[in-house]
């Protein structure tokens, strides 16, 4: 067996509000409180466990990518639309509401509601051999 990621903490200022905002983006669900965590399962295994800190403090913006079906692309682009989000072509957020065609693929970045540098994309990175 080789090593896997299971799971990861996502921080949120709203934890509820940040997981149901990417379970409906991504068209996942939203599973049962566990523990300190609200829990988004996706569909490789990985959980996204959103958390907030008791004290308050600031979340600190992370990047999250996404492997997500072609034939579903369109859907959540049009998800965000109509959330009001804008999604950008580029990780650096210069290029509104356009895709970007890498790889053969489509892809898009937006961001969640404290800043996270959300990612769908059709086709995984090329990665040198």
């Amino acid at each position: 067996m080789t090593a896997s990621l299971d799971h990861t903490v996502v921080h949120a200022s709203d934890k509820r509000a940040s997981a149901e905002f990417l379970a409906g983006i991504l068209g996942l669900a939203v599973g049962a409180p566990f523990g300190p965590f609200i829990p988004v399962d996706t569909g490789n295994g990985v959980t996204l466990d959103f958390y907030e800190d008791p004290d308050g403090a600031a979340v600190a913006p992370q990047h999250y990518a996404f492997l997500v079906p072609d034939e579903e692309f369109d859907t959540m682009i049009d998800r965000l639309k109509a959330a009001g989000v804008t999604y950008y072509a580029d990780p650096h957020h210069t290029e509104p509401n356009q895709v970007n065609r890498l790889f053969g693929g489509r892809g898009a970045y937006f961001d969640d509601l404290d800043g996270h540098n959300m990612e769908i994309m059709t086709r995984p990175y090329a990665r040198p051999a």
